[in-house]
């Protein structure tokens, strides 16, 4: 990791065309990268993540292995849009994939189907934020990482579909440093 990599991270990528972002009751996107209902039609909760090396991404990762661990029937599929070498070492840093399935999406083409655009400046570097990974890295030792690729400014987003592919909960994170509760979203589809 370089420090030239480092701050291309805040660089302003291109911004993509997006989708409206799914709400509950919706069908789901699906595409050959990301098939929504499966071939197995599981239950599934999807995150998209922040870059790998960012702590909330990596405090929602490990929230999701844990889940995933502890929830047999339901499919959990992370994707990154950092590429798939930076985001192979970042798993291994963050302890492994588990029984999450990883998506790799450079291109950010899934992010933008399912309405997960660039956020603002406010979005990852607003003082609640800051403090926020300030807490995470003192309270749990989830510090920011190396960004090797990836960007700063890519909204994340978190959705529960059922069998069928609709949305039964989730949708774009309001802020950085916002962890999806997927105690929540669990709950949600055990009760389909």
């Amino acid at each position: 990791m370089t420090f030239r990599q480092e701050l291309a991270s805040f660089r302003i990528p291109e911004a993509k065309p997006t989708c409206v972002v799914p709400q509950a009751g919706s069908v789901a996107p699906s595409s050959e990268k990301l098939l929504v209902p499966n071939n197995n039609r599981c239950p599934t909760v999807v995150i998209f993540l922040r870059h790998c090396g960012c702590p909330f991404a990596e405090k929602t990762f490990k929230n999701l292995r844990a889940t995933a661990a502890g929830a047999p029937g339901i499919r959990f599929v992370a994707v990154s849009h950092s590429d798939r070498d930076a985001t192979d070492r970042w798993l291994e840093a963050v302890g492994g994939k588990g029984e999450v399935e990883i998506i790799v999406d450079p291109e950010r083409e899934i992010f933008a189907q399912w309405g997960l655009g660039l956020s603002s400046f406010w979005h990852f570097l607003s003082p609640p934020g800051l403090w926020a990974a300030y807490r995470l890295g003192k309270d749990e030792g989830i510090w920011n990482g190396p960004t090797e690729s990836g960007n700063r400014w890519q909204t994340s987003g978190c959705f529960a579909m059922d069998r069928e592919g609709i949305v039964r909960w989730g949708g774009a994170m309001q802020r950085a440093d916002e962890i999806p509760n997927l105690a929540e979203a669990v709950k949600m589809l055990r009760a389909e």
